[in-house]
C-alpha cells in the first residue's frame, strides 16, 4: 500500500465528522482537561503558515491528554467584530455580516486541512445575538456593581444608593473618582440626572468625559495599540486627542488583585513582568501645592518626596484641568497653540518619544511648603492627564526627562542626592545621601522619604499613598460592527439598562463614519428611538469585549438562560493550558482577568483566575527579497524571483506593464542591471527574514503546502522547527526531511515495492523493546514541558533504530502508533486501523515506558591507578564488587600499571568507576 496523503486525510476528515470523534461531554467520570487557543480574527486573507504553530502546538498536547484518559475540551471560534471588517465593507461595499461569514468558512477548512481536534459543536462567534447577548449580560453586571474596597471586591450599586440615601458617602469606602463628601438630604435633593451623574463616579462600568485617541478617517476612537507613529495602523490615518463622552471600565478599582493574582499562575517570568509594569505599582505621597494668587490647589503624586527641595518646576498634563484656570493672560496664545500640537499626538507618542522635549509655561506659580519657594508651572506632553494626578513634581538631578526639559528651557538643575558612595547606581534608585535639603541633610534616601512622610501628613498638606500606573479601561468605539450597549436614556439622560436582550445590531447599508463623530448607529431613527421616550447608546463596545470571556462560553454554548450553567462551569472551572501570541499581554489578558474576577465576586464563577498556564508560541517569520532603488529597498514578491535571488529585466517589465505596481517606481525608474552568464540583464535582490505579512509578499499559504506534503508533515515540520517560544524563519526547502521520515515510517508497515503488509505477530526482542521504551519516556517527557520540537526527533530516532534491527512485530508498531498520534493523527488513525483496530486510535491508551527495558546489562568502568584512568572495562550490572576485583586484578591493562608493585586496596564506586591503590 502507498503513502497517498491526500486519500488517507480525506477518509478521517471525514471519519471525524461522521463519528463526532472530537465532540465533548459535560458528563464524564474522566478527569477534565481544558485546552485553549486565542481565537483569531477572520481576515479575508485567510491563515498564513505562521498562525497554526501555536494550534498545532495546542492539538498535540489536546489529543495528548485524551489518550492520557482526560475528559478534553479543545474548542474553537472566531473573534468575529471589530474594525477590519468594517473598513473592508466600506471599501467593498460587503457588509461585515456577509464577509466575516465568507472568512469564517475559509478558516474553517483551512483549520479542517490540518486536522485539529476541535469541537466544532462548541464553535462560537463574537457577532452571533446568541453570543453576545451575554457579553452585554456581564457589561451589565459591571454597570449595576461598584466595588467595595471593605468587602475587597464588587457589590451592588443598590446597596450604595440605599446608603446615600440614609447617610450620604461620609465613611463609604469604594474605588471612585469622587472626591468631595455629600450628605443624604443633599443625595435627596438632587435630581434623578444628577444622581445618575455621581453613581457614575462609583460603578464598574461608567460614562464619563476623557481624552481619547481620535481618527477623523476612520470615525472612531482607537486603542494605543491600534496607533504607530500618530497613526492609524490601519490605513496610515492621522490620530488626534479629543475630549469625547465614553464608557470606560473602572479597572484600577482590581489593580492590586490583578498584581497579586500573577503569583497563584503558571505565566512564564517575561509575561507576568508585562503586566506587573502595566499595573505599575509605587508607594509615595500625595502632596498638595498651594497656587500662588489662587483659592485652588495642585495636586501631585511622588514616589520620592526626599526630593522636594530639589524641584524647581511643577508640570502638568495639557489637558489637566487646572490649566485653564492659572494660566496668565500672557501666556495664553502660547498655552493655545500648545495644545493644538499635542492633540494630534497619540498618547503612545507622548509617553516613548524621549528625543523630542516640548512644553509651555503656563506663568503661574506653586509655593514650596518646605522652603516657600515660588516654583514655575509648566504643562508638557510628557504628562498624560489620567497618570497619577496628571502633574508632576520636577526634580531635574533626579530624573532624566525632567533633565532634558529643564536643559531646554534653562530652568534650574538644584542637586539632592549624593550617589557617591554607590558606584553604578542610576538616577532610578533610591540611594544616596541627601544634600541641598534643610533638614533632610545627611539622610540616607529610605530614612529621608520616611522623615518626609511624616512631615507632610503633620502638616496636612498630603499623606502616604500607594498609586498604580494602571488606568481605567475606554471602553467606547464610535463605529457600527460591534456590540450595542445595553443601555437607554431616559428624557432626561439618565441612564438605564436595557431589561430585553440581546440589543440586536441592526442591518445598515450605510455603516461610514458620521462627520459628526457619532456611531453610524446614530443614523438609525427607527433603532435609537424607543418606547416611552427612551434612546438607545449608539456607540459600540470594543473587540475586545467579546474576547475577554468566551473561554466560559465554550463551556455551555447552547445555553439559552445563563452564559454558562453552574454546572458546567463547575465542572471545567477554569483554563488548564491557553497558548497564544505576547501580543495579547496588556490587552486581552488583562480584560479577561478582570471581568473573570468579577465573576467571580458575584459568585457566577468558581475561581479567581481564568487561566492556570499560559503559554506564548513565538512568530514564524517569512523570507522578504527586496530590490534596491536608489537608498530604497522595494519589496518584491517571492515567486516572482528567478534562480539565485535575481529579478530579471523582463519579468520586471512585463510585472511594470501588469496590474502588479511597485511602492513609487515605473518603467522609467533607474536601476542597476547586472548581465549574467547569457548576457541577461538582472537586478540582484537581497533577502530579510521578517514578520510574515501580505504586504511584504512573504506569506506562504499552508493549504499549499498540506497539498504537496500532507497535513501530518506541515504539522510535524512547523514543531521541528525550534522550540515553540521562539521565532524561526519559514523555509520549505527543510520540509523533505519530515516528509523522508513519515514515508520511512511507512515503510516498516509495507513494502515500498509491492505494498503487502510486513507486521507479525512474533514477540520482539529486548532491543526492539528497548528502542520503543526509550522513544516512550522521551517523548511523555518532552511533551509534558511542551518540548515538541525534541519530540519529533527523537520519533526520527527511534525508527532509524527500528528499521536497522528490521523490527516489524505488531506489539512494537502499534504502541509507536499511539505514541505519535498526537503529532500524525492522519498517518496514525490510518495505521491503527490497518492493524486491525475497529475505533479511532485516540480511543487507545498512551503508552507508558517500562524502565525494566531500559536498564542496561552491562556497564563501562574507567579503570583507574591512583586515581589516573588507565583503561576501560565491561562489567555486568549483575557482577557483584568481588567478582569484579577478581577480574581486574587479572586484566592486562592492570598488570601492566602496577608491575612491581603492590595493591594494597580496590576501590569499586558500582556502575561509576574502579580504581586501585598501589604503592
Amino acid at each position: 500500500m502507498e503513502y497517498d496523503h491526500r486519500e488517507i486525510e480525506a477518509r478521517w476528515k471525514s471519519f471525524w465528522k461522521e463519528n463526532k470523534t472530537y465532540q465533548v461531554s459535560n458528563d464524564s467520570e474522566k478527569p477534565k482537561y481544558y485546552v485553549l487557543d486565542m481565537f483569531p480574527y477572520p481576515s479575508g486573507a485567510g491563515l498564513h503558515v505562521g498562525h497554526p504553530l501555536g494550534y498545532v502546538a495546542s492539538d498535540i498536547f489536546s489529543r495528548y491528554k485524551r489518550l492520557k484518559g482526560f475528559n478534553v475540551l479543545h474548542p474553537m471560534g472566531f473573534d468575529a467584530f471589530g474594525l477590519p471588517a468594517e473598513q473592508y465593507a466600506i471599501q467593498t461595499r460587503i457588509h461585515p455580516a456577509v464577509s466575516t461569514a465568507q472568512n469564517i468558512k475559509k478558516y474553517h477548512e483551512q483549520l479542517d486541512n490540518i486536522g485539529f481536534c476541535y469541537d466544532w459543536s462548541r464553535e462560537v462567534w463574537t457577532s452571533d445575538p446568541a453570543y453576545y447577548k451575554w457579553t452585554q449580560w456581564i457589561f451589565l453586571k459591571l454597570f449595576d456593581h461598584y466595588y467595595d474596597k471593605a468587602a475587597d471586591k464588587a457589590m451592588p450599586i443598590d446597596g450604595l444608593t440605599e446608603r446615600f440615601a440614609f447617610s450620604g458617602n461620609a465613611g463609604v469606602q469604594a474605588a471612585t473618582t469622587q472626591e468631595t463628601i455629600f450628605s443624604a438630604e443633599t443625595w435627596k435633593s438632587w435630581t434623578p440626572k444628577q444622581q445618575d451623574e455621581m453613581l457614575m463616579n462609583y460603578r464598574l462600568a461608567y460614562r464619563k468625559v476623557s481624552y481619547v485617541n481620535w481618527c477623523e478617517a476612520l470615525g472612531t476612537v482607537l486603542a494605543n495599540d491600534d496607533i504607530k507613529d500618530g497613526v492609524s495602523e490601519r490605513g496610515g490615518h492621522p490620530v488626534v486627542q479629543r475630549p469625547m463622552l465614553q464608557w470606560s471600565l473602572r479597572t484600577t478599582a482590581y489593580a492590586e488583585r490583578l498584581l497579586k493574582d500573577l503569583d497563584t499562575i503558571d505565566w512564564t517570568d517575561a509575561l507576568k513582568t508585562q503586566q506587573r509594569n502595566w499595573i505599575g505599582k509605587s508607594e509615595g505621597a500625595q502632596l498638595f501645592f498651594e497656587i500662588s494668587g489662587s483659592p485652588v490647589k495642585l495636586e501631585i503624586y511622588t514616589t520620592r518626596p526626599d526630593t522636594i527641595f530639589g524641584a524647581t518646576f511643577m508640570v502638568l498634563a495639557p489637558e489637566h484641568p487646572l490649566v485653564q484656570q492659572i494660566v496668565t493672560p500672557g501666556q495664553k496664545k502660547t498655552i493655545e497653540d500648545y495644545l493644538s500640537y499635542v492633540g494630534r499626538r497619540s498618547e503612545r507618542e507622548r509617553a516613548s518619544d524621549v528625543k523630542e522635549v516640548t512644553g509651555a509655561f503656563t506663568g503661574a506659580y506653586c509655593i514650596n511648603p518646605f522652603n516657600q519657594q515660588k516654583v514655575p508651572i509648566w504643562i508638557a506632553e510628557y504628562v498624560l492627564k489620567d497618570y497619577g494626578t496628571g502633574a508632576i513634581m520636577a526634580v531635574p538631578s533626579d530624573d532624566e526627562r525632567d533633565q532634558a526639559f529643564a536643559e531646554k528651557f534653562g530652568l534650574p538643575i538644584i542637586g539632592v542626592v549624593d550617589k557617591s558612595k554607590y558606584p553604578g547606581a542610576t538616577l532610578h534608585d533610591k540611594t544616596g545621601v541627601i544634600y541641598n535639603s534643610d533638614f533632610l541633610d545627611g539622610m540616607e534616601v529610605a530614612e529621608a522619604i520616611e522623615m518626609m512622610l511624616k512631615n507632610i501628613e503633620a502638616m496636612g498638606i498630603g499623606s502616604r499613598r500607594i498609586n498604580y500606573k494602571l488606568r481605567d479601561s475606554n471602553f467606547s468605539r464610535q463605529r457600527y460592527w460591534g456590540e450595542p450597549f445595553p443601555i437607554k436614556y431616559d428624557q432626561d439622560g439618565v441612564s438605564h439598562a436595557v431589561e430585553r436582550l440581546p440589543v440586536e445590531l441592526p442591518f445598515m447599508e450605510d455603516i461610514t463614519p458620521s462627520p459628526d463623530g457619532k456611531s453610524p448607529l446614530s443614523r438609525d431613527a427607527s433603532w435609537v428611538k424607543m418606547d416611552h421616550g427612551f434612546t438607545r447608546e449608539t456607540d459600540t463596545m470594543p473587540a475586545v469585549a467579546g474576547s475577554s470571556w468566551y473561554f466560559l462560553r465554550y463551556m455551555d454554548p447552547h445555553n439559552p438562560d445563563a452564559f454558562a450553567s453552574q454546572k458546567a462551569l463547575n465542572y471545567w472551572k477554569d483554563v488548564d493550558l491557553y497558548v497564544g501570541g505576547t501580543e495579547h499581554a496588556v490587552s486581552h489578558l488583562l480584560y479577561s482577568r478582570l471581568w473573570h474576577k468579577v465573576l467571580f465576586d458575584l459568585g457566577l464563577v468558581p475561581t479567581n483566575e481564568p487561566f492556570k498556564k499560559l503559554i506564548n508560541q513565538g512568530m514564524i517569520q517569512g523570507r522578504s527579497l527586496f530590490l534596491q532603488v536608489g537608498n530604497r529597498k522595494i519589496h518584491v514578491k517571492i515567486q516572482l524571483a528567478d534562480d539565485k535571488d535575481r529579478l530579471y529585466r523582463d519579468k520586471y517589465l512585463e510585472m511594470i506593464q501588469s496590474d502588479f505596481r511597485f511602492e513609487g517606481i515605473d518603467a522609467n525608474t533607474e536601476i542597476c542591471w547586472q548581465k549574467d552568464e547569457k548576457g541577461a540583464e538582472y537586478a540582484q535582490l537581497t533577502m530579510e527574514v521578517e514578520k510574515m505579512s501580505k504586504s511584504k509578499y512573504n506569506v506562504v499559504n499552508p493549504d499549499e503546502v498540506i497539498e504537496m506534503y500532507g497535513a501530518d508533515c506541515f504539522r510535524m515540520f512547523e514543531m521541528f522547527l525550534g522550540p515553540i517560544e521562539m521565532a524561526k524563519p519559514w523555509d520549505t526547502r527543510s520540509i523533505n526531511g519530515v516528509h523522508n521520515f513519515i514515508r520511512k515510517l511507512w515503510a516498516l508497515f509495507y513494502d515500498v515495492h509491492t505494498g503487502a503488509s510486513l507486521w507479525t505477530n512474533g514477540e520482539p526482542d529486548k532491543d526492539e523493546y528497548k528502542a520503543l521504551h526509550a522513544a516512550i519516556k522521551k517523548t511523555t517527557e518532552d511533551i509534558e514541558r511542551f518540548s515538541l520540537n525534541t519530540c519529533v526527533s527523537t520519533f526520527m530516532i527511534c525508527v532509524n533504530e527500528l528499521k536497522r534491527l528490521n523490527c516489524n512485530k505488531k506489539k512494537i508498531l502499534q504502541e509507536f502508533v499511539v505514541l505519535m498520534a498526537p503529532f500524525a493523527p492522519f498517518t496514525a488513525e490510518e495505521l491503527w486501523r490497518n492493524l486491525g483496530n475497529t475505533t479511532t486510535v485516540f480511543d487507545a491508551k498512551y503508552p507508558v515506558a517500562d524502565e525494566s527495558y531500559l536498564k542496561k546489562d552491562v556497564v563501562e568502568y574507567p579503570l583507574c591507578i591512583n586515581g589516573k584512568k588507565r583503561g576501560e572495562a565491561m562489567f555486568s550490572v549483575d557482577m557483584s564488587p568481588t567478582d569484579i576485583e577478581a577480574e581486574v586484578r587479572n586484566m592486562a591493562v592492570v598488570r601492566k600499571w602496577t608491575e612491581g608493585q603492590q595493591i594494597r586496596k580496590v576501590i569499586i564506586v558500582s556502575g561509576k568507576m574502579v580504581n586501585l591503590v598501589v604503592n
